[in-house]
């Protein structure tokens, strides 16, 4: 009986001593500006007998980064001035806006909004988000590279396939390839 009652008089004091520590305070996530300039989605479209490559700039975006990690964000892709960087130029970004493809006239931006990271190492992590394309809402997850992260700048890459016809482009399939090469550069500052 002695020693239930020292274990419990025990616990008692532990719990009374660090009722009464000082909280740790959880620093918020500081939030960094995209710099638009330097951020860019690259593309690499692809056929039974070639590819095309390309970019989307970015019009805005701001990611949150708490102790030197990324914890969240969200982006606006400019798709009516997407680029094509072939030979196929003008022509091939002529039939990318229409309707066939990204139908820029009704939709000429698409969000990407992250909802989770989860990083795997110090300089890698699994981003989970929905991109908004088309008016159409999807899941899109994949692995980036945290390349730098300070108090000041921060710079990402990431690369992975996506399946545009999840977005309605279904123009060609079976001649193009559902799967499209997505590389994406961010850089953003606080």
């Amino acid at each position: 009986m002695k020693k239930l009652f020292l274990a419990l008089a025990a616990i008692v004091v532990a719990a009374g001593i660090y009722s009464f520590a000082p909280a740790t305070t959880v620093k918020p996530a500081d939030a960094y500006t995209v710099d638009v300039k330097n951020s860019k989605v690259e593309f690499v479209g692809s056929k039974t007998d070639g590819y095309h490559p390309g970019y989307f700039s970015l019009k805005s975006g701001e990611i949150s980064v708490a102790a030197g990690k990324l914890t969240g964000g969200q982006f606006v892709i400019d798709l009516a001035n997407l680029k094509v960087t072939d030979g196929a130029g003008e022509r091939l970004e002529g039939h990318l806006k229409a309707k066939d493809f990204f139908d820029v006239i009704n939709f000429g931006t698409a969000t990407y909004q992250i909802t989770g990271v989860k990083y795997t190492g110090d300089k890698t992590a699994d981003i989970e988000g929905k991109l908004t394309l088309r008016g159409v809402t999807a899941p899109v997850k994949f692995a980036a590279v945290i390349r730098g992260a300070d108090d000041k700048k921060f710079f990402a890459t990431a690369s992975f396939n996506l399946d545009r016809t999840l977005f309605g482009m279904s123009y060609g399939v079976g001649k193009v390839s559902s799967d499209v090469q997505i590389n994406v550069y961010l850089f953003a500052t606080k």
